[in-house]
């Protein structure tokens, strides 16, 4: 049995295809400490939301669908933002690495302390969310600077767990080629960087935003035109 702590939990997608390799249950942790103008779920933000697990319970969940995972596939813990639970998910991740089932942390890489450490030991890959390319945009934009994120991208080299640079593709914001270009030459500098995935922009949350009665920050910009895009840099492991 895992020690006793427990996480707070959004949601859960047993078959997911898009957050990481393979088929993945995914794992939407509650609680973001940022306030991204492109944020697609507000409702993870809160950190009394959601509701409460054990990591047996989440572990129990896992194993009903393991049979699809396959050799590429596993498990991937997003949000809201992981790091602000990294005690649930390290022990959620040590059940899955016992049972040899690939784990993958989605994350804005907002947080490196020891607790945060002790989760990348048994993370066999991540997805980092590098949103913008110059501090000014991310302080503006996301509310913390570009440091933290790259400092954290620092460690996963350090490390050198397998690494996909994610960043949704906003009209007029950071769509340009020369962003796309400075998105690239950042993650050369990095050999844990396997890949970089843009997203298209898209529109979909604004009933949310609705819903809680809070404007949506972006709602007068177009959708991306552009189809999920991907950049590789070398050999995923």
């Amino acid at each position: 049995m895992s020690k006793a702590v427990t996480g707070r939990i959004h949601s859960f997608q047993s078959l997911g295809t898009v957050d990481g390799p393979g088929v993945r249950f995914v794992v939407f942790m509650q609680g973001c400490p940022l306030r991204c103008a492109c944020c697609h779920n507000p409702d993870t933000w809160d950190m009394e939301g959601g509701t409460e697990y054990t990591p047996d319970e989440v572990f129990s969940k896992i194993l009903r669908y393991s049979e699809y995972f396959g050799k590429d596939g596993g498990v991937t813990v997003s949000g809201g933002e992981p790091l602000l639970q990294s005690e649930f998910v390290t022990a959620l991740f040590k059940l899955c690495r016992e049972a040899g089932i690939d784990t993958c942390l989605d994350t804005a890489g907002v947080h490196l302390g020891e607790k945060e450490k002790a989760l990348l030991s048994v993370t066999d890959r991540v997805l980092l969310d590098i949103k913008y390319v110059t501090d000014e945009m991310y302080k503006k934009y996301v509310g913390c600077s570009i440091e933290k994120p790259l400092e954290f991208l620092a460690y996963l080299n350090e490390q050198n767990i397998d690494t996909t640079i994610r960043q949704v593709n906003i009209p007029t914001l950071n769509d340009s080629e020369n962003d796309i270009l400075l998105l690239k030459d950042m993650a050369k500098k990095y050999s844990c960087v396997k890949k970089i995935e843009l997203l298209p922009f898209r529109k979909i949350c604004q009933t949310k935003y609705d819903n809680m009665g809070i404007p949506f920050p972006l709602a007068h910009l177009p959708e991306s035109k552009i189809k999920t895009t991907y950049f590789s840099f070398g050999k995923e492991k």
